[in-house]
């Protein structure tokens, strides 16, 4: 058997940065361990291929929700990244932090040293963001991350934003800075027209270190326990269950999803829930797998009147020119991932920060579900409540590791996120009926004009919506009963294993999770090191 001081368990997000920090000390020897392959896809760099990789399987776990009333019984779909890199490989690359105070409120709930001014200096570590315009106070400008603006600009994202001015909308020029309202454009990971994933970031020039073992198609199984202490991974590679023993910890980074899953079919967690799916209870927490939060949004959409959206120009010989514009230049519409224009809303006057965020994409969507565009011209605006208050779980359901968890995410299950979702979409419509638009704007398709109401709203927003894959919360960081692990992100009531991924976020943040869940693993690693020294 193997034996390092460091078994990190996940190859995405948070694993691969985890993985090139500690090895960053050669004393310390770092395996990883990831279920999926390499990042070899020929999608993957390509910002556009998001859509094929979203609706495949190669670097897509794909896994769904169980149906559930709120949501009119719909099977859901919950991509998760599968390979080196994660959903760093399959995402939108959209990079939003969230609001200061989502932080503070992490906390006030417990987690001491997770405010904003404690994860601020993790946030410019992992960044460079070299706008002109961009506060140093606050922005990272030589990080291994690269984010850059949208490169490219459209008729009717330009439209979008001067009609959201319109609307009462400002326009801001960094909404990752100390203001996240009003209007512009999207920042993303990406460098020279290319997808930047944390693998081409921060593992990639790791790997050549003595110190730094990477094993891939190697799926965990379960955790090593002596009396108290995590001391080891039991994992499937080829059909061949392995084991490998960690010195100082194992750390678990595989995602909100997976995490838990881990822990419980290890033996962790409630012990209802472990009678339930038939496994032995090895440590009662009850926390496991509970506080799973998640984005919901809809997808609102206007037939627009001119043939000047994706619709049109991704496809025949249009699509053939772009192609080769993007070979040739690494610019066009191959660079653009799920958002172009952005949007963060207050859907109440009284309300101190956004609680709504669009995403505007000149392109309308004839099945959401299946990525398939309209063929007439069409744009869309999706709509998400930043901040959900519907709590939901994920469970295991079997013992058996390799049997998907149950996923219920009780969205729309508290009257408040109905009520931002419907005043989203409202000032959505608003937005598009300003001047601005009127040259463009045909009629509006879904929900369609009829639709008036708030109950008409709602039932628009239940029967279409879809999660947009931030799933985060299982493993909760905190104090309190409900806590999976304390603020140094060790488990509670057992040596030897932490957690570090989206799982341990006591809250959603008000923004897309990738860039939260790499603050997260900076800030790991450092407590690591820190820890390693008393």
């Amino acid at each position: 058997m193997e034996t390092f001081d460091h078994v990190i368990v996940g190859g995405g997000t948070a694993g691969c940065i985890l993985a090139a920090r500690l090895s960053e000390d050669p004393r310390r020897s770092v395996l990883l361990l990831e279920a999926g392959g390499r990042d070899d896809g020929f999608w993957i760099p390509i910002p556009a291929g998001f859509s094929k990789l979203l609706s495949g399987s190669d670097f897509n776990w794909r896994f769904s929700t169980e149906p559930e009333d709120g949501t009119g019984n719909r099977t859901i779909v919950v991509p998760r990244g599968k390979g080196l890199g994660g959903s760093t490989l399959i995402n939108g690359m959209i990079y939003v932090r969230g609001q200061p105070r989502d932080f503070d409120g992490w906390a006030q709930m417990g987690a001491k040293g997770w405010s904003f001014d404690d994860v601020l200096p993790y946030f410019k570590k992992l960044e460079t963001f070299q706008a002109p315009d961009a506060d140093p106070a606050v922005r990272g400008t030589s990080g291994p991350m690269n984010i850059v603006r949208v490169g490219e600009r459209a008729v009717l994202a330009e439209a979008f934003i001067a009609a959201g001015t319109q609307a009462g909308l400002p326009q801001n020029p960094d909404y990752n800075g100390l203001d996240q309202e009003g209007v512009g454009y999207y920042q993303v990971n990406q460098k020279n027209g290319r997808r930047w994933t944390v693998t081409d970031a921060y593992l990639r020039p790791a790997l050549g270190r003595a110190n730094l073992k990477v094993i891939t198609h190697a799926q965990a199984t379960g955790l090593v326990l002596e009396g108290r202490r995590v001391t080891g991974v039991r994992f499937r590679r080829a059909g061949v269950e392995e084991t490998v023993s960690a010195r100082a910890e194992v750390i678990l980074a595989a995602g909100a999803v997976q995490s838990p899953h881990l822990l419980e079919v290890s033996g962790i967690g409630h012990p209802d829930v472990l009678a339930k799916a038939g496994i032995g209870l090895v440590h009662a927490l009850p926390g496991v797998g509970n506080n799973y939060q998640d984005h919901f949004a809809t997808r609102m959409n206007w037939r627009v009147s001119q043939p000047i959206t994706l619709n049109e120009t991704s496809r025949g010989w249009r699509l053939a020119r772009s192609v080769a514009q993007y070979y040739l230049t690494r610019r066009g519409i191959l660079t653009l991932g799920t958002g172009l224009a952005f949007g963060f809303v207050k859907t109440r006057p009284e309300l101190e920060t956004p609680d709504v965020q669009y995403f505007f994409m000149h392109a309308s969507y004839a099945n959401a579900a299946d990525r398939a565009l309209d063929r007439l011209p069409g744009m869309t605006i999706g709509v998400t409540q930043l901040r959900p208050q519907s709590v939901g779980s994920i469970h295991a359901k079997s013992a058996d590791p390799l049997t998907p968890p149950a996923i219920r995410p009780n969205f729309l299950a508290v009257q408040e996120d109905c009520d931002a979702l419907v005043g989203g979409m409202r000032i959505a419509r608003r937005i598009i009926e300003q001047p601005a638009m009127d040259p463009y704007r045909a009629f509006e398709m879904n929900p369609g004009p009829e639709v008036n109401t708030d109950p008409e709203w709602l039932d628009f927003a239940r029967r279409t919506g879809q999660t947009i894959y931030h799933p985060v919360g299982t493993c909760a960081m905190g104090a309190g009963p409900a806590a999976v692990v304390d603020s140094r992100l060790r488990l509670l009531g057992l040596d030897g294993l932490r957690i570090a991924d989206a799982s341990v976020m006591p809250t959603l943040v008000s923004a897309n999770t990738a860039a939260a869940v790499m603050m997260i693993a900076e800030k790991a690693a450092d407590l690591i090191a820190a820890d390693a020294k008393r």
